[in-house]
């Protein structure tokens, strides 16, 4: 298989491309997360996952390699866009509005293929629903730091379990990379994984 930068600093997703035993490299994005006023959420998360490739793009221009793969998660609630928390207080917030409540998780892929020059972007989002948090479970959680670097405060992968009451759609949309869509995505624009 040929081998696929993945423009993205994401431990998770890092995770995956080994459990699915992709050949790749890590080039971390370099690029500003400020969320664009104006830009619904399905809409941010795709900017952020394109902007991510074609930074990489222009930084390896003369050894371009033929896959180049960038993704971004938002949280989303009553349209309003949680990316990842700047301090302990941003998480707070975040995790109050969360709180027994449904929200929307989206992810957005952006894979470059090399031999057409092109840039295919897809999204999958999914809702999640929190039970009620306390106070005190509020703060016991931010006390384990699990909320650093994370889109919404939290990680389904660990901790943040706890607090999930169901999720409708595909969990990996929540964890950074939806596993079946990427699949897809990697076969479709002609990728050489599965039979």
């Amino acid at each position: 298989m040929e081998p696929i930068i993945l423009a993205s600093g994401s431990p998770r997703r890092q995770e995956y491309f080994r459990i699915l035993g992709l050949p790749f490299s890590i080039m971390p994005p370099l690029i500003d997360e400020e969320i664009q006023r104006g830009l619904k959420p399905e809409e941010t998360a795709r900017d952020f996952a394109v902007r991510k490739v074609k930074k990489a793009v222009k930084l390896m221009e003369k050894r371009l390699p033929q896959w180049i793969c960038g993704a971004d998660t938002i949280v989303s609630v009553d349209d309003d866009i949680f990316g990842k928390p700047g301090d302990r207080e941003e998480a707070k917030h975040m995790l109050l509005r969360l709180s027994g409540r449904e929200h929307r998780v989206i992810t957005a892929m952006a894979l470059y293929v090399g031999r057409e020059d092109r840039i295919d972007c897809r999204s999958v989002g999914c809702d999640v629903s929190f039970a009620p948090l306390s106070g005190g479970e509020i703060e016991w959680y931010l006390d384990t730091g699990e909320w650093q670097g994370v889109a919404g405060s939290y990680r389904i992968q660990g901790i943040g379990a706890c607090f999930i009451r169901s999720i409708k759609g595909p969990p990996g949309a929540v964890a950074g990379l939806p596993i079946r869509d990427f699949y897809v995505m990697l076969r479709d624009n002609g990728y050489p994984y599965g039979a």
